[in-house]
């Protein structure tokens, strides 16, 4: 449920991992367009090709890298002085918004060393193994958000797997909470008017059955699975990758699309503006992760989910995750049990056109706001006003 801190315009301070980054970009889009002002300050991580932030005031706090958690320390003991320098600007505003845990002990830094009385609001996409692991480095990482998360006003969740499955039983954290799902920005509408064009751009199933898998791009899991099923399938698939390459090894990505005819990867894109040329060309979209089973991949609800509704795709999940019960609920796409490899290869050998019309029909009969913000903030607006 939201907390309000009060109504009217705020001048909120946005902390966040990657500057550059989708996330990064969408909430800078969702909190100006209901008015609030921003100091948006954080990290490059390099792996996007745009490399601007948002425009408006922002702080570059350094550089740091996926999972390398000992940059990462350096980085944010290298950022104190970055943020010192601003102690005046960051007094007067009236919430800080931090993304992720390296951000929200940023956040604490500047509410009592800096003297910043504003509330900190903590947002969490992913939980990383890191967080659920049994050796000495994760407890400690354990302990340490379990006593920020006695300084904050609200926890934000992108899925309601991560409060149910990890900040009730494992963090005990009992305070206020908010799903804020990873929904599409209302600015897709300005390049999509008609979600049901793309799809109509190609006859469904009509040749090799062409899999999408659009976004980050993780998991050696995922990508032998993927290989396998590309390998055993021959021509009767194809597997489409777009994104950027977080937790793959690139030299071994690089050698599975060189090596196999039927998985191509076409780079990185721009979004939304390359949404609808993406998902209008392909028949299903890949939405197993099988990176971290026993966590983060079970629990979370992915951008993709939200992406292929839209334009009518369904998607491919693993059943039982939280994403899958999802698709189910809504009978949307398919899910599949262990092992995967014998479910997918019968599924894409018996798959029906009837059948595949079908759960894209039931994709276009939802209304918009599954997949799309109602608003550009919709949810922030109601954390915040």
């Amino acid at each position: 449920m939201p907390f309000d801190i009060a109504g009217g315009r705020k001048r909120i301070f946005l902390l966040v991992p990657d500057i550059a980054d989708t996330i990064t970009h969408n909430r800078v889009e969702a909190f100006r367009s209901v008015g609030h002002e921003l100091v948006v300050a954080g990290f490059r991580r390099g792996r996007y090709k745009r490399a601007d932030p948002p425009g408006g005031p922002h702080i570059c706090l350094g550089r740091t890298a996926d999972a390398r958690y000992g940059h990462r320390l350096a980085a944010i003991l290298g950022a104190l002085p970055r943020l010192l320098a601003r102690r005046r600007t960051l007094r007067q505003v009236d919430a800080i918004y931090a993304r992720n845990l390296d951000q929200l002990v940023l956040g604490l830094f500047c509410r009592f060393v800096l003297f910043v009385k504003a509330p900190i609001f903590y947002e969490v996409l992913d939980i990383q193994p890191i967080f659920v692991g049994n050796s000495l480095a994760s407890r400690t990482v354990r302990l340490i958000e379990r006593l920020c998360l006695n300084q904050i006003r609200l926890l934000i969740v992108s899925s309601g797997g991560f409060h149910s499955n990890f900040y009730l039983p494992v963090q005990r954290y009992q305070g206020r909470w908010f799903l804020l799902e990873n929904k599409l920005p209302a600015s897709v509408r300005s390049v999509a008017s008609d979600r049901t064009a793309p799809a109509s751009a190609r006859k469904p199933l009509s040749g090799p059955i062409i899999v999408g898998y659009f976004g980050l791009i993780r998991g050696d899991a995922t990508l032998d699975l993927i290989e396998s099923l590309a390998k055993k399938l021959g021509d009767q698939v194809l597997f489409r990758f777009a994104g950027i390459i977080t937790s793959v090894d690139p030299t071994r990505f690089r050698r599975v699309v060189e090596t196999n005819a039927n998985i191509l990867y076409e780079g990185q894109y721009a979004n939304p503006a390359d949404l609808p040329r993406l998902y209008g060309g392909v028949d299903f979209a890949w939405a197993l992760d099988l990176e971290h089973v026993a966590g983060n991949s079970r629990w979370l609800m992915p951008c993709r989910f939200y992406e292929a509704g839209y334009f009518g795709v369904p998607c491919l999940a693993a059943k039982g995750f939280e994403v899958g019960r999802a698709i189910e609920e809504l009978d949307c796409g398919w899910t599949f049990e262990e092992p995967y490899e014998n479910s997918l290869l019968e599924f894409f050998r018996s798959v029906t056109a009837e059948d595949y019309t079908r759960k894209r029909q039931c994709l276009f009969a939802l209304p918009d706001s599954t997949y799309i913000a109602a608003t550009a903030a919709d949810g922030l607006a109601s954390i915040l006003r």
